[in-house]
């Protein structure tokens, strides 16, 4: 699989579906997705960011890379503790990569281990990429493998690998991730809902690929999952700056860990849906992380900014991205998250 990535930062098990999917507007994936056609079907045509949104994006990388390369170390420093030198990063792709290549950067920093770090597919509904799994099997022993995400809304992802690998023995269904706000895992850096950049760009700070891609007319039965290399849009490719942001306020003083808030990110989630009359809990899209990706590739009917939040310039890519879609924002009382979406339903449209 190409990617803008170096291999000894993350070898990617995917396959190269480069030229055999044509993206589809997001109005007509949305109403495909909503009439039962799975997501992993369909690729999304590539948001290309306004002069002004990227503007917002630099001003976030620069105002936040110092607490995210502390919640990496504080993450890295718990990896550690728990696993030890013979760790191998398992990053969910494609949101993980990031994350696992500055895992991988800081135990190297820290530690003076360099440690593997792959990259594979779970697709919400479909599960893990089978052949991927059995490729790092053949390679490390179960206990070894250590999955790695971005970061946790809800826990749909969490739950969906727990879900699938009760089929490897000694795998575990842990996940580490920068940011859990929804409280389903100790292996965090912070439970603060907080923004991790990376998060408000698609492929152009992801090595350059796609989200990964699960259909049979091109995925055969010992393929990996696939994904599209967006080559064209190597000019305007940010997935090192973005790296080496962070890294460049990697510290070995000590840090502070935050508090984490009671409760479960859940049942809020379920709140909010029984307050807007949702009856499907996947509309609603918690924290910063996810509401970017409903603004970024979805349709969004409402986004909710929790009140203490309301100018906060932590979420200005989201008022800014909200603004240029002309999607309401709503100041809502949240407990776990800084905001939500709430992603339209096209039977209402």
């Amino acid at each position: 699989m190409r990617s803008s990535y170096a291999e000894e930062d993350v070898v990617l098990l995917l396959k190269d579906i480069t030229g055999l999917v044509q993206p589809q507007p997001t109005e007509e994936r949305e109403k495909l997705i909503q009439s039962g056609r799975h997501y992993s079907e369909m690729l999304p045509i590539e948001y290309v960011p306004t002069d002004k949104y990227m503007k917002v994006y630099k001003e976030a990388l620069h105002r936040y890379a110092k607490p995210v390369a502390d919640a990496i170390g504080i993450l890295s420093e718990k990896i550690m503790a728990d696993r030890g030198e013979n760790v191998v990063l398992v990053s969910l792709a494609r949101a993980g990569i990031p994350t696992g290549i500055l895992i991988k950067r800081y135990i190297r920093f820290r530690f003076h281990h360099n440690i593997p770090h792959y990259s594979i597919s779970i697709i919400r509904g479909r599960g893990i990429d089978d052949n991927a799994m059995k490729y790092l099997l053949g390679k490390y022993e179960p206990q070894q493998l250590l999955f790695v995400d971005g970061w946790i809304g809800k826990g749909a992802i969490l739950n969906e690998l727990k879900k699938d690998i009760r089929s490897y023995a000694q795998v575990s269904s842990e996940i580490a991730v920068i940011a859990d706000p929804a409280n389903v895992t100790e292996l965090c850096g912070t439970h603060d809902d907080i923004l991790i950049p990376s998060s408000c760009l698609n492929s152009t700070v992801s090595g350059l690929i796609s989200r990964t891609f699960l259909r049979e007319d091109i995925i055969g039965e010992k393929d990996f999952h696939g994904a599209v290399y967006y080559g064209e849009l190597r000019e305007s490719d940010l997935s090192y700056e973005y790296i080496e942001s962070i890294e460049k306020e990697f510290s070995l003083s000590p840090r502070k860990t935050g508090g984490r808030t009671e409760g479960y990110g859940m049942d809020e989630v379920k709140k909010i849906a029984d307050t807007f009359g949702i009856d499907d809990i996947n509309y609603v899209k918690p924290g910063i992380g996810e509401t970017t990706r409903v603004l970024l590739r979805r349709v969004p009917w409402k986004i909710l900014i929790d009140e203490r939040y309301q100018d906060d310039q932590e979420l200005g890519h989201i008022v800014r991205l909200a603004q240029e879609k002309q999607v309401p924002i709503a100041y809502y009382p949240l407990v776990h998250y800084k905001c939500c979406g709430i992603i339209q339903r096209m039977s209402d449209v």
